[in-house]
């Protein structure tokens, strides 16, 4: 059995749905199994990260997300038999960034407690999700018109699929043990362009009109710790200009090219009001 904590995530449904479609059963853990809305199949359990006693009971692998990381919950999957941790890291935790940056600390610290812990484990380093755009979804269900910062910030998105077919992978196979996989999605991107590109995918002309950073809050980002914002707007800025980093990592373990940007906004068409 694989347990996958953040099973209503973007990444932990993807994967759950995955697991599922490959035969393997599949404890979904979440902090509110009654809303969950998870797959009939998926056993469901309710995640309590200072009470883990049990929830691991049977299972050999585990898919984590960095904040459900804690040195109690490791130890009691390691006796409950788990003997795989697969961490969805970040790609912020690189040689040479800057290990003050509070996501840095955050995913780092979780990579220390799971090295630390005695299970194998694999971490996942992707960089920018293409489910960040949703961001903007109240904009343009409401209007035609994107307010953002850095227009011309640049990324490589990747589809949260793919992360999740990567995981699958590193969970069913074996010899990723000890790996570092750093994912990214196939091309280059702008702020700019990805509001073009979700414009296309729901038939829209849609303008992306750059705003000072200093007028920044959460409006623009409702989703995101106030103790944060100031260092990712940095990390906008640095990339203009800059070419990104693009690895070939997720068909190298799955055999199937990264998805661009343009088939994520397809793909969520629905969701900016298609």
């Amino acid at each position: 059995m694989i347990a996958v904590t953040g099973a209503t995530g973007n990444v932990g449904r993807a994967l759950v749905d995955r697991l599922l479609a490959a035969g393997r059963p599949v404890r979904a853990l979440t902090r509110d199994p009654e809303r969950a809305a998870l797959p009939e199949r998926a056993e469901v359990a309710r995640f309590r990260a200072d009470d883990p006693a049990g929830l691991f009971d049977g299972a050999t692998g585990l898919f984590l997300y960095a904040q459900a990381v804690t040195a109690p919950l490791l130890a009691a999957a390691r006796a409950s038999g788990v003997r795989h941790a697969v961490l969805l890291s970040s790609g912020i935790v690189r040689e040479g960034a800057d290990e003050t940056h509070p996501l840095h600390v955050l995913h780092a610290d979780a990579e220390r407690l799971i090295r630390d812990s005695g299970l194998a484990w694999t971490f996942l380093r992707p960089n920018g999700f293409a489910t960040n755009a949703l961001q903007w979804a109240p904009q343009i269900r409401a209007g035609d018109t994107v307010r953002g910062v850095y227009a011309d910030a640049v990324s490589t998105p990747i589809h949260e699929d793919d992360i999740a077919a990567v995981a699958e992978r590193v969970l069913l196979d074996e010899g990723h043990e000890g790996a570092v996989h750093r994912l990214t999605g196939p091309e280059a991107t702008t702020n700019a362009d990805q509001v073009a590109a979700i414009g296309a995918a729901v038939g829209r002309d849609l303008t992306f009109v750059e705003i000072d950073p200093d007028k920044a809050g959460p409006e623009l980002f409702p989703h995101l710790d106030p103790r944060m914002l100031e260092s990712l707007l940095k990390t906008f800025e640095d990339t203009i200009g800059a070419p990104p980093e693009i690895t070939t990592t997720v068909e190298e373990i799955t055999g199937t090219p990264a998805r661009a940007f343009t088939r994520w906004a397809r793909d969520h068409a629905a969701d900016f009001g298609a």
